[in-house]
């Protein structure tokens, strides 16, 4: 029934706004964060907790260990977009979606063919020298040994991420904000809106459906007009024909 009244508001609604998180590009096999088999609750050999590595303090004090685990545990450039990602690009190309906010930083979407991706946590895909600015590729951290440096000035090139202890990109945050705003249907899916701020863009929808899709329980779900608790790749690819 969720599935039929989910695709009735899709096909009669040209203001969509798709919020995602990490659940999104898990069945592309890029593994979560929280869930019981997620990246914080992997054993590792490093004596610091994931969430420690990814922090601000940690890059600058240990960057050569931050590297060790960015490259074998934050980068999946064998990884392909999945049902989800081509579900929402058709959506977008039929004029229906009007942008995808996403908590991931794989850059998926935009590989499906997505146009209008605000990347609240930044993309691997965008590398900075931190001495003179000069913009590097991810196959320039991958294929690096060590920490990652500058061909022109030596500086230490950093992934444009955004870490522990640091701040979202403003002008991201407030576009994103915009478009919930604006919207008359917000679908949020594979993700646990807890981490904030990006789970507060949630209180800036009033549109008529917010539409929750995730396996475990949100703080959102009693305010959801629908919602499903399945994967999100297989629900959107029934959904969008």
């Amino acid at each position: 029934m969720s599935l039929d009244k989910l695709k009735q508001v899709i096909d009669s609604s040209d203001n969509i706004v798709f919020f995602g998180g990490a659940g999104v590009s898990t069945e592309s096999n890029i593994p979560d964060f929280r869930s019981a088999d997620g990246l914080y609750n992997e054993k590792t050999k490093s004596r610091y907790r994931p969430e420690e590595i990814l922090s601000h303090s940690f890059f600058v004090s240990h960057t050569g260990e931050f590297y060790d685990f960015y490259r074998s545990k934050m980068i999946y450039l064998d990884a392909k977009p999945n049902d989800a990602h081509i579900a929402l690009a058709k959506l977008e190309q039929r004029g229906k979606l009007k942008a995808v906010i996403t908590q991931n930083i794989d850059g998926l979407h935009q590989m499906a063919g997505s146009k209008e991706v605000l990347e609240l946590h930044g993309s691997v895909h965008r590398n900075y020298c931190m001495s003179c600015g000069k913009f590097y590729p991810v196959e320039a951290v991958v294929s690096s040994k060590g920490i990652p440096r500058c061909t022109g000035c030596n500086g230490i090139i950093k992934p444009d991420v955004v870490l522990y202890e640091e701040s979202l990109n403003s002008y991201v945050l407030e576009k994103a904000a915009e478009y919930i705003t604006k919207a008359e249907v917000l679908i949020v899916g594979g993700t646990s809106l807890t981490v904030y701020p990006a789970a507060g863009l949630v209180q800036y929808f009033r549109g008529k459906h917010l539409v929750l899709i995730n396996k475990s329980p949100t703080p959102y779900d009693s305010q959801a007009d629908i919602l499903i608790k399945d994967r999100i790749g297989e629900t959107l690819k029934k959904v969008v024909s």
